[in-house]
C-alpha cells in the first residue's frame, strides 16, 4: 500500500530557528497507528523557500537545542500510554 498523506497524523510539533536551517521535531501517527518520533532538518533554499533535508551532523547550538524539544515529545509519546 503506498503512503497516503491523509492518514499521516501530526499530533506534536516543535520547531527550532537557526540562521539558514531549522530543526523540526514531531510525533506522528500514521493510520490511527503508533506513536513515533520524527526529526527533521528544513533548509532555506535561495528563493528563502524552506526545503526537507536529512537531520545529518548537528553543530553544538543544534544539539543543545534538540534535547529539551526531544524530551518533549518522549512527554506526548507517554499520554498514548496513560
Amino acid at each position: 500500500m503506498p503512503y497516503d498523506k491523509e492518514m499521516d497524523k501530526e499530533l506534536f510539533s516543535e520547531v527550532k530557528e537557526f540562521e539558514r536551517t531549522r530543526i523540526r521535531v514531531g510525533v506522528f501517527s500514521y493510520n490511527d497507528g503508533p506513536r513515533k518520533i520524527q526529526l527533521a532538518r528544513e533548509n532555506k533554499n535561495r528563493d528563502e523557500e524552506w526545503r526537507f533535508a536529512k537531520l545529518g551532523r548537528l553543530s553544538k547550538d543544534e544539539a543543545e537545542a534538540l534535547l529539551p524539544m526531544v524530551q518533549h515529545a518522549i512527554e506526548n509519546l507517554k499520554k498514548e500510554q496513560s
